[in-house]
């Protein structure tokens, strides 16, 4: 399959600034030539006013042409190098970050399996053993789920399964699974609204979508824990709202916050476990069911207001969700027939 060129990459836009460096250089040498051999045949029949005037316009043109190539050529490279600077230092942040979540829990789960052996450990101490190294486990197939999650957001390759829902009972089901996963009060999170609007969705990445939002707000709470989700249904959209209480975020870190491997980072609390993966993956699964999620705060200290709308079914972006739909009912039948 051939692959289209990319004209405004920053590398395909420096080669060309080199050939059009090169172009002007033969032109200018080619230029001076004919001029030479020209001076040299008429001689003095040419007035050296002429020769001095013309001589001057061309070199002085074909400079200021090559000059501003160059100069646009190595700005757009200095872009380029500048971002990947950038990413290689929140890529060495991520390597960072795993490293450490792969260690703290290896260690523990060690650390309990070594005294496991070597002692006589009483039955209930046993049992608490075994759920703190379960607890553990979960937290490696956790980060390992959200490398592969990112490697198919990359690759385009993510398996899913769209179907029909009325959206506000699956979301209230989500947040119900998400209060009991992370072990939550019965009074932390409070559901607003309702939505009985019917939405076309991947159950199970809706559910990524939803315990990353409350794993990221019940981090990022420095007091007591409270969060408030609001539903409501537009004419168009579905409208989901995770507003919480936490630390917030300023008005410099709104911008980055879905980008990879990007983590908020303050003297206050300075034992917050990620990869910085979680909210980027959110971001990907909700574009891949045609909608947008988008962050607000007043500042720091001021909480955070995450929304996401999405297409209600047979109403908004009704090609690309019968795309969807159609797909889903492809892949099931593939795997009926495997």
């Amino acid at each position: 399959m051939n692959r289209r060129i990319d004209i405004f990459h920053p590398v395909f836009i420096f080669i060309l600034a080199q050939l059009a460096w090169l172009f002007l250089l033969g032109l200018w040498i080619y230029w001076y030539v004919s001029n030479y051999i020209i001076l040299k045949q008429v001689g003095e029949n040419l007035a050296p006013q002429i020769a001095a005037k013309s001589t001057n316009l061309v070199a002085l043109v074909s400079g200021l042409i090559l000059l501003i190539s160059v100069l646009v050529g190595m700005y757009f490279i200095f872009i380029y190098l500048n971002k990947q600077l950038s990413m290689t230092r929140l890529y060495d942040n991520f390597i960072a970050n795993v490293t450490h979540e792969l260690k703290s829990p290896l260690a523990s789960i060690l650390l309990y399996l070594e005294t496991l052996k070597e002692r006589e450990v009483p039955k209930n101490r046993q049992q608490e053993f075994i759920s703190l190294m379960v607890k553990d486990v979960n937290r490696l197939q956790n980060l390992i789920n959200s490398i592969l999650k990112l490697s198919g957001i990359e690759k385009k390759k993510l398996i899913a399964h769209y179907h029909v829902y009325r959206i506000g009972d699956a979301l209230k089901d989500l947040v119900a699974d998400a209060i009991e996963l992370f072990k939550l009060g019965p009074d932390s999170v409070k559901i607003e609204g309702d939505a009985p609007c019917t939405c076309v969705i991947d159950y199970d990445a809706l559910k990524v979508v939803v315990d990353n939002l409350v794993d990221n707000a019940i981090k990022f709470t420095s007091g007591p824990f409270k969060l408030i989700i609001q539903m409501s249904c537009t004419s168009r959209f579905f409208i989901l709202k995770f507003i919480d209480q936490g630390i917030g975020i300023s008005i410099n870190n709104q911008n980055k916050i879905f980008h990879r491997f990007f983590r908020i980072s303050k003297a206050d609390i300075p034992d917050v476990r990620g990869t910085g993966l979680g909210l980027h993956i959110v971001r990907e699964i909700i574009r891949s069911h045609g909608g947008k999620i988008s962050v607000f705060s007043e500042g720091e200290n001021r909480g955070s207001t995450f929304t996401i709308e999405l297409p209600i079914y047979q109403v908004s972006k009704k090609r690309f969700l019968k795309h969807l739909l159609k797909t889903t009912k492809k892949l099931e039948k593939q795997s009926d027939g495997a």
